[in-house]
């Protein structure tokens, strides 16, 4: 499948790669892109297109795309998101705090708090989700000429899945009322105990401890757990181990939740032709046609076309951070001197994220070193020779970009 553009930069309906390289050879056309393969025609021509529908599986962790006609699938994407951003800026605000209190006293620059907040304003980690969403759409939007798109929108009771018999003001009366705090809670859940000692220790001083990092984890009552203050110094200086799961986290709900509607209606903003549906109908429609459970597979369903003649190969992105705004190191060294946190932009020719040929076959640079051996990979994970190639073997296939991308081979999804 080559996707075509016409002399206007205007998307056409997609032709066989033996047209497409006839009309290369004949300087009817030029290459505009090499993954997704897209020519530009040289020539006028008749627009004549066909009503294709774009299925968009929205998620908090991967979306899936299928653009589809009645009979065939015309593109078929998985994009897996970023998830760092809540980390990343998690500890930017622990060094700020450090910079202006530990430091020294400095003013903030910017009167930035809740109350100045347009109406609208979503999380830094949501808001990027969303912009990643209406990106890729756009992206196919930029080589097939879409008629519709269906977004599948859904909604998630947490409440019900913590409690399937809950109801009517049971909504009203959560785990947690009747308690000041997130804390007294936890104490009175764990029947004041340490769960690690049982007791044992005989210390009567209590703490609530975070399982997972509270920059990551928050301070949500699945995350965390009682101890006494023994077992808590001991864990923290390592003598002891804790064998304690979190609980169940409900972030990927409550962030399609608050994106749902949003996302939606930035969409119909942009786009004329925009409708939306559920998860239950594209599942049933994915059970009743025998079809695996993947992204892109319930794109395919959310299109409206579950039986049309499925590509051979997708496209997997990836999106990656644009930049490491953070110059130093946290660690002051000796000396006083800080140690660089940014790697310079380009190491041998190469920036992180490059595409690159070795031996034939198409990898990303995932890791550079100034000795000229780099960490290459596939978008799955797989290492070349432990991740030490030398750039002399390396050819540059294409730069990096926010969204790095691989053509897959695509398994049958009809038995």
């Amino acid at each position: 499948m080559v996707y075509v553009l016409n002399i206007n930069k205007e998307p056409l309906m997609p032709c066989t790669e033996a047209k497409a390289r006839k009309l290369l050879k004949q300087d009817k056309a030029k290459i505009v892109k090499y993954t997704p393969f897209t020519i530009q025609l040289l020539f006028e021509c008749e627009n004549k297109t066909q009503d294709i529908t774009l299925g968009v599986d929205a998620g908090s962790k991967v979306i899936g795309l299928s653009a589809t006609t009645k009979g065939k699938e015309l593109y078929s994407s998985e994009i897996e998101l970023r998830n760092d951003i809540v980390n990343l800026l998690s500890t930017r605000r622990q060094n700020r705090r450090t910079r202006r209190n530990r430091l020294r006293y400095r003013k903030p620059r910017f009167n930035n708090r809740v109350s100045r907040k347009k109406k609208g304003w979503l999380a830094p980690s949501i808001e990027h989700k969303i912009q990643t969403h209406i990106k890729v759409v756009g992206d196919v939007y930029k080589i097939l000429p879409i008629d519709k798109i269906i977004v599948e929108t859904a909604s998630f009771d947490i409440q019900k899945i913590k409690n399937p018999d809950i109801s009517s003001t049971e909504y009203q009366q959560g785990e947690q009322m009747g308690f000041w705090n997130v804390r007294e809670y936890v104490l009175f859940r764990d029947n004041h105990t340490c769960q690690s000692c049982k007791g044992k220790s005989k210390d009567k001083i209590l703490n609530v401890h975070h399982i997972e990092s509270r920059k990551t984890g928050g301070d949500s009552p699945s995350n965390l757990i009682t101890l006494c203050e023994t077992c808590h110094n001991k864990y923290h200086k390592g003598e002891i181990e804790l064998n304690i799961k979190r609980g169940e986290s409900f972030r990927d709900a409550a962030f399609m939740g608050i994106m749902r509607w949003t996302l939606y209606d930035r969409l119909k903003e942009i786009y004329p032709n925009v409708s939306t549906t559920y998860g239950y109908i594209t599942k049933n429609t994915r059970i009743t046609n025998n079809l695996p459970k993947e992204h892109r597979v319930d794109a395919r369903c959310i299109s409206g076309n579950p039986l049309a003649e499925p590509l051979d190969c997708y496209y997997y992105q990836k999106k990656v951070r644009c930049h490491n705004r953070q110059i130093h190191k946290a660690k002051i060294l000796k000396g006083g001197k800080k140690k660089n946190n940014q790697a310079e932009y380009l190491v041998k020719g190469f920036r992180l994220f490059d595409k690159v040929e070795y031996n034939k076959e198409e990898y990303f640079i995932f890791g550079r070193r100034n000795s000229g051996y780099f960490d290459i990979r596939k978008l799955d994970g797989t290492k070349v020779n432990n991740g030490s190639v030398s750039y002399k073997l390396l050819t540059l296939v294409s730069v990096r970009k926010s969204l790095i991308i691989e053509r897959r081979e695509a398994v049958s999804s009809h038995d």
